[in-house]
Formats: C-alpha cells, sequence, structure tokens
C-alpha cells in the first residue's frame, strides 16, 4: 500500500536529486522487491474495480533486477527489448536494454552505459554499451532488427539543463561499438524520448526534442552496415518546455506511433496530456500540437515515457513535479486511444521514479518492464495475455 508518511518525510528521491550511496541503495532496493510487491499488487486490487470499461492490461506480480553498472553510472530512463530477428552479438532476442543518464557522481546528462538484462534465468546482468566522454543517455532507445541501436545523448558538462548540449542519436551495433552518430542542430535539440517503426529496410524514428518542444521524424536507411538518413521533418511543435532544477526538463517525452492509422501519440509533461498528430509518418510540415487525447489532473502527474499495450491502451509513467498528488507516486497509468480511463499501479512509495518502460508479445506471453530510477532497478512482468 503507498504510504503517505513517507512522502511526507522530505525523503524524495526526484531524478535529479541527489541519492544515498550506492551501498546504500542497494540493501534498499532488496527491502524494495517485497515493498514493491505489496504496492503493486494492491494498488492493483483496488484500482481494478475502476476500470468498467476495456480489460486492463496493468499487471500486479513484479521482479526486480538492478541497473546499476560496474562504473557506477545512476538513474535509469530508456528500455528496449532485443527484438526477434537481432542478429547474434553481444545481446539476444528477448534480453532488456536499459540506458542510463546519470554518472556515480549522479549528475544528470552524465552517464555512458547501457544495460543488458538477459531474457533467460540464471544469466547475469552485463553492460552492453559503455561510452567516452560527455553523453547523458536518455529514454530515447529503441533497437532496429537489423541489429543497430539508436539512442539519445543528451548531456551536460555540469549536471544541469542550462548548460545542456544539442545531442545525438548514437547507432551502436550488435556487439556494442559505436558505429556512428546522427547529429543535427537543426532537427536534433536534446532527445529526450523516441519510437520506432522498423520496416526492414527503412524506418520512420520519431524523436522528442526536450530543448524546443518539438517532434521530428527521421526516415532512415538500414543496411547490414549502417544507419543512414534520408530526411528530416519536424511534423510537430508548441508543447511546452522548460528548464527544471529537479527533473533537468520538463517537455514532451513519451512517443507511440500506430502505423495502422498514421497517427503519433506524444505525452506532453508541463501540458499534463497526450496529443495525437495524425499523418505523422507521412506529413512534409509541422502539424502543431495535434488533439488532446487524455487530460487528467486526477491522473496524470506530469507524464513521461509512454508505449502501447497488447491490448490498444496507452500506459504513461508520470515525473510527479508538475501536477503532484501525494497519494498517487510513481504512477503508471492506462487508458483508451479515446481518452477512458482504465487502471494505475505506483513502482515507487516515493515522487519521481517511474519514467521509462517498455512491452513485447510472444505468443500469449506479455513481458513488461519499467524502471524505478529512484533505486535504479527495473520492474520485470511476465504473464499470459487473456
Amino acid at each position: 500500500m503507498k504510504t503517505v508518511k513517507r512522502l511526507t518525510e522530505r525523503s524524495f528521491y526526484f531524478p535529479g536529486c541527489r541519492r544515498p550511496d550506492f551501498g546504500f541503495l542497494l540493501s534498499r532496493a532488496v527491502v524494495m522487491v517485497a515493498v514493491l510487491i505489496l504496492i503493486v499488487t494492491a494498488a492493483s486490487v483496488a484500482r481494478a474495480q475502476e476500470s468498467d470499461g476495456p480489460t486492463p492490461f496493468l499487471p500486479a506480480q513484479v521482479h526486480p533486477v538492478s541497473t546499476v553498472p560496474s562504473n557506477g553510472d545512476v538513474n535509469p530512463y530508456g528500455v528496449a527489448f532485443v527484438p526477434q530477428g537481432f542478429p547474434t552479438g553481444t545481446v539476444n532476442p528477448g534480453d532488456i536494454l536499459v540506458s542510463i543518464f546519470n554518472n556515480k557522481h549522479n549528475l544528470q546528462g552524465t552517464g555512458t552505459t547501457i544495460i543488458d538484462v538477459p531474457g533467460g534465468t540464471g544469466k547475469a546482468v552485463s553492460v552492453f554499451f559503455q561510452g567516452k566522454g560527455l553523453l547523458g543517455l536518455s529514454t530515447a532507445l529503441n533497437i532496429l532488427r537489423k541489429g543497430f541501436v539508436l539512442v539519445g545523448n543528451f548531456p551536460s558538462p555540469d549536471g544541469t539543463c542550462g548548460h545542456a548540449r544539442d545531442g545525438s542519436i548514437l547507432v551502436i551495433n550488435s556487439s556494442g561499438q559505436e558505429v556512428s552518430a546522427i547529429a543535427d542542430p537543426l532537427f536534433i535539440n536534446g532527445p529526450w524520448d523516441s519510437t520506432l517503426y522498423d520496416q526492414g529496410n527503412k524506418a520512420k524514428f520519431f524523436i522528442a526534442n526536450g530543448l524546443t518542444g518539438t517532434i521530428v521524424r527521421l526516415d532512415l536507411i538500414v543496411s547490414s552496415t549502417g544507419v543512414t538518413v534520408d530526411g528530416a521533418t519536424v511534423i510537430a511543435s508548441g508543447y511546452l518546455h522548460q528548464c527544471d532544477q529537479v527533473t533537468f526538463v520538463d517537455a514532451p517525452t513519451g512517443l507511440v506511433y500506430d502505423p495502422t492509422i498514421d497517427v503519433l501519440y506524444v505525452a506532453s509533461t508541463t501540458d499534463n496530456a497526450v496529443f495525437a498528430v495524425s499523418g505523422a509518418g507521412s506529413a512534409t510540415t509541422d502539424k502543431g500540437r495535434g488533439r488532446v487525447v487524455y487530460a487528467s489532473t486526477k491522473r496524470l502527474h506530469g507524464p513521461l515515457g509512454m508505449i502501447m499495450a497488447p491490448n490498444g491502451d496507452l500506459i504513461v509513467s508520470n515525473n510527479d513535479v508538475i501536477n503532484p498528488d501525494p497519494t498517487q507516486p510513481s504512477e503508471l497509468v492506462e487508458f483508451t486511444t479515446t481518452g477512458k480511463f482504465v487502471k494505475e499501479i505506483s513502482v515507487d512509495a516515493n515522487f519521481g521514479g517511474s519514467f521509462g518502460l517498455a512491452v513485447e508479445t510472444q505468443g500469449n506471453i506479455a513481458h513488461f518492464a519499467a524502471v524505478d530510477d529512484n533505486v535504479s532497478i527495473l520492474l520485470d512482468w511476465q504473464f499470459p495475455l487473456p
């Protein structure tokens, strides 16, 4: 159950705040295994009754895994499943990759690692990629079936948004080696999150820019040797965006593309709303913010990462700085694309824990993963679909 008392003890672990030393975090993470299961189960039971519409997707049992690598990077952000057909290399299909935004000193925009959480049991978590220099690997993490990982690089030399740089998209091969970087100050301005429509030899890659509040589509050509940009278009703009001492930046974040109707869903943190941009995959001009799909001061508290569940619903995490509610910390909120609330669960009893999330299905089994960046762990659910 959520503990309101803990939320009033000034012990909040927002993504941008200093955290305890990692030895303490490890012990706290172990304790949280039991706590999280209680939180999530209680929330699921209590809130399932609030859904009188579609069958909810959000699950009730969770397995936590530490994401802290040997170099001490903290604050996991991006989450992505290695897809079927990915070439044999350092990682395997079904593994989960997690990008990390902060270094061991907890400075934002300085993390350099991507962690591999193996899909099989009994396998150890390892480092898939460790970059050099000033990076800051954001929630913008996607994987191409031909064997390349795309990750947003949103760096800051001093850990503040005020000195953040435009960054780039790093292209990493299946062996964990950087092969190129996509950088263009006209289109890439702090890649905060992204989504990918993989079409084999080509792809549509959508990027949410934290420094400009714009959404860009990169049309990619993909081969066995690399990734090149065939075109770049600003397809949406006008979302509120601002630097934030606590969360680094408040800006459009979570992106979900539905190719069946050519609509891009955008979770805009400061607007506290989710928008739908029609014709996103074919647009040649800026379509503004699109139409509002879901806006709720009761349910949304600064929407961040977002996915589409197997049942077609959208699930969004919240940053708890915009429109905070002490009774709803670190919430994942499920709602339909027509704006109907379905269900919500908490991933941490403190503010600021929820961020990146991802889902994949294999047959009738769903695999759902989300970070709790308060304690640098990945929460992993596996369960049969109805």
